[in-house]
């Protein structure tokens, strides 16, 4: 019989690992913050079906190609703010007023995701002493 000896050090932590709570089972992308540019083609998409607007009628009032003006509702792009004032003049909205509904949205959203909990300290039992 041989009896291999482990070149390795036996490692004991002079303070045991934190226990964290395990997180809760999630959707994917749940959890995450939202981009800006979601937020903000989400609400320019909002505003434009609110007021039964097509994605050309928008487009052309505010003097933007209609496959950019989709990408930009669909988060695709990140839009200039040139571009998003003119998006949102084309629906009877200022700049600000875009902003501040995109904001109001991701203050919805990040208000409900969970905070880490406090992780307790739990005694571990094992005695170490450090030289």
């Amino acid at each position: 019989m041989t009896n291999q000896v482990s070149n390795e050090a036996r490692v004991i932590p002079l303070r045991p690992a934190p226990v964290r709570p395990q997180a809760p089972e999630t959707e994917p992308g749940e959890g995450k913050e939202p981009l800006w540019r979601d937020l903000v083609g989400e609400v320019l998409r909002r505003e434009r079906r609110a007021q039964d607007r097509t994605l050309k009628d928008v487009a052309d009032t505010a003097r933007i190609s209609l496959p950019y003006l989709s990408e930009i509702e669909r988060g695709r792009k990140e839009a200039s703010s040139e571009v998003l004032a003119a998006a949102a003049h084309a629906l009877g909205l200022g700049l600000g007023d875009l902003l501040s509904l995109a904001h109001g949205e991701l203050t919805l959203r990040t208000s409900v995701q969970r905070r880490p909990a406090a992780v307790p300290h739990r005694p571990s039992g094992v005695l170490c002493l450090a030289a």
